[in-house]
């Protein structure tokens, strides 16, 4: 039976399916928004002052936002908090989510680290067992197999401070939303339309007064503020409660007048603890302008074990104009017996935090109230003078590109073949800020100076056989001594520790030997094994004095004041004898018994005393971090004559004497003579089949190319030594194409683009760069994780501050009196401009280009002749005069 249909019965049916197809999809829509708030996108209309964000390529800005919220450890919501964005002062800083209704400001201090059970100091002495496994090595004996440190948890553990939640009524509507970093004031800021008119919060870090402030103004339409500030559970963050934190209590305040909220907290007393009886605050006090305040308590029915004071007290503010939350963070090694804590009435901790944020309050206070912009000005200064010293653009003119969300560049990025200008200028910027942030107390951690969640990976220390040196790649030529002050600092924290290493590894005195990791108050090498064997890590202490020495390049003999106010010159009260310790540590570990021979053989005599003509020292035990060699006769991650060792002696020493000779202390002569006999006797280089550089310079020892790690090419970078040499460069270059393709780790291809960079690559450098801002490295807050699929679930600003020295390493390649510049300039870069880029011959530099054309525009700080160069050509030699400007054009 044929049916027939009338067509307008048809359309109208088909029309009506379409509404409602739409309205359901529309109430859909609501719904969504309604529940899942927490993580929607809302267009901005960028109306009023927001426009001025278009096209800015001082400041970033979101679109979306993702909520934090208490006891959603699954790991997609759990690390919500990476969204947010981020400020500091080097020590202090924050991490915010810009939740409209549901806001959360995690407080940080790159100090907070909780301790562990194991006995800090109870570093074993090694040196029984050095002899046989320096006989193994040499016999190609497999059945190596030096002492391990058991578990790896002798270092303490990063952890965020207190995460403050600012909650206020919940509007199902809103648009116009919107969250910035300004990158010259240090301010990270939220705005947001409801029916009550334009909302505004806005935070930063003092440098000056050294606490957070936040302002919070009441709505554009006159609607007054009512919020209330409670302070999330501890066990209700990522990750609490799978470690050593569950040892811990601490307490929630809210003092009777509710214009104080604290978190005390006292670590684990474990006897064998350094911070067995010292704890945490961090301390805000309220100041609100107009309404009341008044303590309340949410009434929580969570029974938290570790919190052994009030459940859940929190300030409740009504109908206020303004509110001013004033913070500050620090700990304490001495907060009493943990015993005694819950009982306690008062800490001296909080009392000093208290007294310093009211004192700030004061400072600032005009004619009874509160003034955010005196307090925000004087730290603004500094911040922006930091900031504004260098810059980076490409192309010419206007790119609509830079009006597009962070959200809308990555996503762009996604599906682009090409680098994404706007987004690599966003990031660079973005980089450079939070360098800033964390500059000039000391150095950053694997995740920054950042976290929103306990247990971060790898503890979040400084990791120090790559990540340290990925992230401070870039920290002289960026034109940031306070980030480089603050690197130094950092080592002379370790330096005790540093001998005890040498020590106990090797039975050396007078000598440093840096661990692959600290944690910032420790820094012996207690972590090891058969598969890391790191207590025979030889090259780190040249690895990490190098960027010290760079620091001198670029800026010369400045001082500067260490922990304790004392003023110390760069070159004689740090480099010297620093540098000095590190050539005691090679001197002794050589020995004539174990050499290499002018075949490139490894050899032992037993006896002998001295080298014979055409023989080098053997450097062994020796350890290629952290690839192990290859072949069917002798697989083992301990060999002898690694290239990185190679490098790292020869540099080292090198340093030393170039220091002994500037500064020309007393006996100077007689040092240096020393120094260059021994250097003269480290071993070369050796080359493969393929005529790459062996990763052991030894005949007896195969090549592995399976692994992430390039340890080997420390010759291209840090060090120069490829620029003059082209049969290196070459073999470098091979050696790096020979390995396979990286794995998702952010370090490998940071390290590597870094190595392109420096061997003049720069499609290569173009390739991998791409490759990591086509992933899903990138947070919307622009900041990074530890692998390009986020597999390892680890917030890391490997990428974020790598990224950084790939770009001036692209674009300026400088030493002691030579420059070049363009030096591995992408084909697709074919415009742009960089500035006050920091060179390593004590002056600063900028670069405009466009289609063939280059000019560089260079200071000298000093009295010189600089070989001038861009992207390979011929040099110019050009003589300054201290503090002479001279412009430079070139066609490339």
């Amino acid at each position: 039976m044929k049916i027939m249909l009338n067509k307008n019965k048809i359309k109208a049916v088909i029309v009506k399916t379409v509404k409602i197809c739409l309205c359901v999809i529309l109430s859909l829509c609501i719904l969504t928004s309604a529940v899942y708030g927490t993580f929607t996108l809302y267009r901005n209309s960028l109306k009023g002052d927001y426009a001025l964000l278009k096209g800015d390529t001082k400041k970033a800005f979101a679109t979306q936002y993702s909520e934090v919220k208490e006891y959603s450890k699954t790991k997609t919501v759990g690390r919500y908090w990476r969204d947010g964005m981020i400020g500091g002062n080097g020590k202090l800083g924050f991490v915010t989510s810009g939740s409209p209704y549901s806001d959360t400001i995690t407080y940080q201090d790159v100090d907070y680290i909780m301790p562990s059970n194991r006995d800090r100091y109870d570093l074993p002495d090694l040196t029984w067992e050095l002899e046989s496994t320096k006989q193994k090595i040499v016999n190609l004996d497999n059945s190596l197999d030096v002492s391990g440190c058991g578990e790896w948890n002798y270092g303490y553990t990063f952890h965020p401070g207190q995460q403050l939640r600012l909650t206020q009524d919940k509007h199902t509507f809103f648009k116009d939303y919107i969250r910035w970093t300004d990158f010259e004031t240090g301010e990270v800021g939220v705005s947001y339309r409801d029916k009550n008119g334009v909302w505004e919060r806005t935070t930063f870090t003092s440098r000056t007064d050294d606490v957070t402030i936040t302002k919070i103004s009441q709505s554009s339409t006159g609607a007054k503020i009512n919020m209330t500030l409670s302070l999330d559970d501890l066990s209700g963050m990522y990750k609490f409660g799978n470690g050593y934190e569950n040892d811990m209590q601490y307490k929630k305040i809210v003092s009777d007048d509710a214009s104080v909220i604290t978190l005390v907290a006292h670590y684990p007393g474990y006897e064998l603890a350094s911070l067995k009886d010292g704890g945490y605050a961090g301390v805000t006090y309220i100041v609100t302008v107009g309404g009341t305040k008044e303590k309340i308590s949410l009434n929580s029915k969570k029974d938290e074990a570790v919190n052994v004071g009030e459940a859940d007290p929190a300030v409740k503010i009504t109908d206020a104009d303004e509110v001013y939350l004033i913070t500050k963070n620090d700990r304490t090694f001495s907060m009493g017996n943990v015993n005694d804590f819950a009982t306690a009435s008062s800490y001296e901790l909080v009392d000093t935090l208290l007294k310093d944020c009211k004192a700030v309050a004061k400072k600032y206070t005009v004619n009874g109230k509160f003034d955010y912009s005196a307090a925000l000005k004087p730290s603004a200064e500094i911040h922006s003078e930091m900031f504004n010293r260098a810059s980076f653009t490409l192309g010419e003119g206007e790119n609509a590109m830079r009006y597009l969300s962070n959200e809308e560049l990555l996503t762009k990025q996604k599906f682009s073949r090409d680098i994404n200008d706007a987004l690599m200028e966003r990031i660079y910027m973005q980089a450079r800020f939070a360098a800033v942030c964390a500059s000039g107390y000391s150095m950053t951690r694997l995740s920054g100076m950042w976290t929103g969640e306990w247990n971060p990976g790898w503890r979040s220390e400084y990791t120090m056989d790559a990540n340290v040196n990925l992230q401070s790649s870039g920290m002289n030529t960026a034109n940031l001594i306070e980030f480089s002050e603050g690197y130094v600092k950092f080592i002379l924290r370790q330096v005790d520790d540093w001998k005890i290493n040498a020590e106990k590894s090797y039975g050396m005195h007078d000598a440093l030997m840096a661990p692959v990791n600290c944690d910032g108050d420790g820094a012996l090498g207690a972590e090891y094994c058969q598969e890391y064997p790191f207590q025979y890590w030889n090259a780190g202490t040249s690895w990490m004095l190098q960027p010290i020495f760079e620091m001198y390049q670029c800026y010369g003999n400045v001082t500067f004041k260490d922990d304790d106010g004392k003023e110390l010159r760069l070159l004689e009260d740090v480099l010297v004898p620093l540098l000095t310790m590190q050539s005691n540590f090679w001197e002794q570990l050589v020995s004539p018994e174990y050499y290499t021979d002018k075949d490139g053989n490894a050899k032992y005599e037993k006896g002998k005393t001295a080298l014979n003509d055409g023989e080098k020292y053997l450097i062994i035990p020796s350890y290629s971090p952290e690839n192990m060699t290859g072949g069917s006769v002798y697989n083992s991650t301990l060999a002898a004559n690694a290239a990185i060792d190679i490098a790292a002696a020869k540099s080292g020493l090198q340093m030393t004497i170039d220091c002994e000779n500037d500064a020309k202390l007393e006996g100077y002569e007689e040092r240096v003579a020393k120094w260059t006999e021994l250097l003269n006797k480290m071993p070369d280089y050796l080359f493969d089949s393929t005529g790459a550089i062996k990763e052991w310079c030894a005949n007896q020892y195969e090549e592995n190319n399976r692994h992430r790690h390039i340890s080997h090419l420390y010759c291209a970078w840090p060090l120069m030594e490829t620029q003059h040499d082209e049969n290196l460069a070459k073999a470098c270059l091979q050696a790096v194409n020979n390995r396979e393709k990286e794995n998702s780790a952010s370090h490998g291809f940071v390290h590597q683009a870094l190595v392109f960079a420096r061997l003049k690559q720069g499609e290569n450098v173009y390739k991998l760069v791409h490759g990591l801002l086509k992933s899903n490295i990138c947070y919307t807050s622009l900041m990074t994780d530890h692998n390009t699929n986020r597999g390892s679930d680890t917030y890391c600003t490997d990428t974020e501050l790598g990224l950084v020295g790939i770009v001036n390493e692209t674009l300026l390649c400088s030493d002691t009196g030579e420059i070049e510049i363009l030096p591995a300039l992408p084909q697709k870069w074919a415009k742009g401009e960089i500035t006050g880029l920091a060179a390593r011959t004590e002056a600063t530099v900028s670069i405009k280009w466009a289609d063939g054309k280059a000019t560089a525009k260079i200071t000298s700080n000093i009295d010189q002749t600089i070989s001038v160069s861009c992207a390979g050509g011929e040099a110019q030699s050009i003589t300054f005069a201290k503090g002479e400007t001279k412009t430079v054009e070139f066609d490339f």
